[in-house]
């Protein structure tokens, strides 16, 4: 891998929502006139900021409610949804719109004739390598820090032009590297990586804008290319590995169904236990689904797929119900556009599609609390009378 002579790049480091970056951004292409402008984004996060700038709707990107509330899509749904609406608020709170410095760089870099290098990695891929890394209670960490962040005060973004400040982003990262040190290395060093290698492969002068916190290990990256990972490498989604806690999830609805299968072929009489079951695990997905919001029918589908869910580890109570409430609520295009713009939580309240994504979220909490009630309550008499206790 070839190595740019420092004299021909130029790294820019900027804050995503401040106006002075803005400022410094323009001014440093401006005058130096380079060959290639590259920008910390990817080709995704490009057409949609160019769709942004001319109010153009993203007509190519269908949207199905389906994909979008299956496992681990729902997940990279909600992570990117509440980051994209909390770069938002701090964007407002500044006066200065999300991605800003971006498109003064890739406008600067039209007046000035150069050509746009997008060096960033997709950022599903990034979201989904950091949360194969993850365990269950970083997880759980990092998504009460966004809530945490997302019901915060404004007092707390009064200074935020001084994330560029050296002292200021070294604590921010050494926070998020000690709350899960895996998934720092693919959301910051990775992309370090990843971001030294594109640079490395561009021609002529170069100016490079990206945020602070990955001008340091990009220059490290730039000056050491023999540590860079193989571009297939960064670019891979591996299936997560094993894990107890997948393997217990997988267990449980197994074992309830070996207890009910063996004390009926035991003659047993299973009927008071089955139906303690089924009215515990869709008795508390129905109270979830409404609790959230749902409407009765969506509720009331959570009810009868709950116990059948609840023994079929691909299969959630909450898929169910939330697909019907979004054709109750009638969710569109316009809903998920809309998702981001919100100010506050009565804004997101009032988002049809937020409010499906509750749904999901409260029927599937409640079933996973009616199995687990159901263990004492119905399945372990019936496994005291099979062992003879």
């Amino acid at each position: 891998m070839k190595k740019m002579p420092p004299e021909k790049l130029k790294i820019i480091g900027t804050a995503h929502v401040s106006q002075l970056s803005v400022e410094e951004v323009k001014t440093a292409i401006l005058e130096d006139e380079p060959d290639v402008v590259a920008v910390e984004l990817d080709p995704n996060r490009y057409y949609n900021l160019m769709n942004q700038k001319e109010g153009v709707a993203e007509e190519s990107k269908k949207f199905k409610m389906g994909e979008i509330i299956k496992g681990n899509n729902l997940t990279l749904f909600l992570v990117s949804a509440f980051l994209s609406y909390f770069q938002k608020k701090i964007g407002d709170d500044l006066g200065v719109k999300p991605g800003a410095e971006m498109m003064a760089a890739i406008e600067s870099a039209e007046q000035v004739g150069a050509k746009i290098a997008l060096i960033d990695r997709d950022i599903q891929i990034t979201l989904q390598r950091a949360l194969n890394q993850m365990s269950l209670w970083e997880k759980l960490k990092f998504f009460y820090g966004i809530m945490g962040s997302f019901f915060g005060s404004d007092d707390e973004l009064e200074d935020l032009e001084s994330i560029k400040e050296g002292d200021v982003l070294a604590e921010v990262m050494e926070y998020f590297q000690e709350m899960s040190p895996r998934a720092y290395e693919v959301l910051v060093k990775e992309r370090d990586a990843y971001m030294a290698h594109m640079l490395l492969n561009q021609e002529g002068d170069v100016v490079a804008v990206v945020g602070a916190g990955h001008r340091k290990g990009i220059q490290h990256y730039l000056e050491h290319p023999q540590e860079i990972a193989p571009l297939h490498q960064l670019m891979q989604v591996q299936k997560t590995g094993f894990s107890w806690s997948k393997l217990v999830i997988f267990l449980i609805p197994v074992a309830i169904i070996i207890i009910f299968l063996l004390a009926f072929l035991k003659g047993i009489n299973i009927q008071m236990n089955l139906f303690q079951f089924v009215l515990l695990t869709g008795g508390f997905s129905f109270v979830g689904s409404l609790l959230a919001g749902s409407r009765l029918l969506s509720a009331a589908v959570a009810f009868l797929v709950a116990p059948i869910t609840s023994i079929h580890p691909l299969l959630a109570a909450g898929w169910f119900a939330g697909i019907v409430e979004a054709k109750l609520r009638r969710v569109s295009m316009d809903d998920l556009s809309d998702l981001g713009k919100c100010e506050g939580f009565k804004e997101l309240w009032g988002n049809r599609l937020f409010r499906v994504l509750l749904v999901v979220v409260g029927a599937n909490i409640g079933c996973t609390i009616g199995t687990l009630l159901s263990i004492p309550n119905a399945i372990w008499p019936l496994f005291s009378q099979l062992i003879g206790w």
